[in-house]
């Protein structure tokens, strides 16, 4: 049985078999059974990490450890409010920060994401509306089921997956990809994707 450490578009954190192509951290969220309690995050530098680094092996929810959170792809984890690893993706967080106009400390950035992807106490994901044909692509959208923008067409997105191109919608729409991501993307960050991308 699969543990509940997938991140989904929509920051909802689901139990999925489907591999991932990157790891992510919020601090321990898991108990000693290997359940997640309430809380989805411990702390605000929320990462994103590669799969392997080094030598270096963990073991999944280790009692004590932070909870390894996974992701279908960079698209993904940007929509749901994450950012490259200053470490493990040191170049990308590089390129990143600058695309995204950031400077000063980390937690400084990591301070401001946090306000534009999560409500406090809620643990809900913050969305915001944007008009559709500003979007860049990379950008995830939610129209009745998370949509990442990919020229002039939406492909659903799921934890296994993209979906097959579907028309780009106009107007207003409902953006899951937080605004210091979008930032980035705008300014020419590639995010990587996955394969059915």
């Amino acid at each position: 049985m699969p543990l509940q450490n997938r991140v989904l578009a929509t920051g909802d954190i689901v139990a999925a078999s489907a591999r991932g192509l990157f790891m992510g951290n919020r601090g321990i969220l898991h108990d000693g059974n290997q359940a997640l309690a309430r809380a989805r995050w411990k702390h605000k530098a929320w990462v994103t990490c590669v799969l392997k680094h080094r030598d270096w092996h963990r073991t999944v929810m280790s009692p004590g450890a932070y909870t390894e959170l996974f992701f279908l792809d960079e698209a993904v984890a940007l929509a749901a409010g994450h950012r490259p690893c200053a470490m493990c993706r040191h170049s990308d967080y590089t390129d990143y920060r600058a695309a995204a106009g950031m400077q000063g400390a980390a937690k400084d950035m990591d301070a401001k994401m946090h306000k534009e992807r999560a409500e406090a106490l809620t643990f809900r994901q913050k969305r915001h509306l944007a008009e559709a044909d500003t979007l860049p692509d990379g950008a995830i959208i939610f129209d009745g089921v998370p949509k990442m923008v990919v020229g002039d067409a939406l492909k659903p997105v799921t934890a296994n997956g993209y979906g097959a191109p579907q028309p780009r919608i106009q107007g207003s729409v409902t953006v899951l990809t937080p605004v210091t991501s979008l930032a980035a993307l705008n300014a020419g960050y590639k995010p990587v994707l996955h394969p059915t991308a």
